[in-house]
């Protein structure tokens, strides 16, 4: 991990950077989400957060090789937005004494962090369709993909976690 910040000098640059952000990134949320999944009583929540976690191990993968392609290695750059989202989702989840409560609480925690995400390969992509990396840009749409699909899930799931807390 890199103590500076990159110098940007082109969209390369920028695409490879933000790559290695995502990188960190998944690291991240694949040692949150174990905490996540045992915190979660509703057993909808708790399945779609541990087949999550395999997901983001392969989107660890395949972002991982696309580092690897660009660059040679796998350095990463500190993402300090997914570590500002999983130290807030920690402390709410903490602060929520009532189960019901703590599962809505998880799931606002991962719609943010799946938006977030959301963001990211959105971007990454475009940049790769710009650069001509025809490749990357599949890559990453398939992992865009993939977390739109999660976030909808959570969506559905908070239906029946917010009756339950309401009731």
């Amino acid at each position: 991990m890199k103590m500076f910040s990159a110098n940007i000098e082109d969209l390369r640059t920028l695409y490879v950077t933000n790559l290695q952000k995502a990188l960190d990134m998944e690291q991240k949320i694949t040692d949150a989400l174990p905490k996540m999944i045992e915190k979660s009583t509703d057993p909808q929540l708790a399945k779609a957060f541990s087949d999550h976690l395999q997901q983001t191990e392969g989107h660890v993968e395949k972002v991982d090789g696309l580092i690897r392609n660009a660059t040679g290695d796998s350095d990463t750059e500190t993402c300090k937005a997914i570590g500002g989202l999983i130290t807030e989702a920690e402390d709410s989840i903490k602060d929520a004494k009532d189960e019901s409560v703590r599962d809505i609480t998880l799931i606002a925690a991962g719609q943010q962090v799946e938006h977030h995400e959301i963001a990211v390969y959105g971007t990454l992509r475009n940049w790769a369709n710009l650069l001509g990396l025809a490749n990357d840009a599949q890559v990453l749409e398939s992992i865009l993909n993939e977390e739109k699909a999660a976030d909808k899930l959570l969506s559905s799931i908070s239906d029946g976690v917010n009756m339950q807390a309401a009731a």
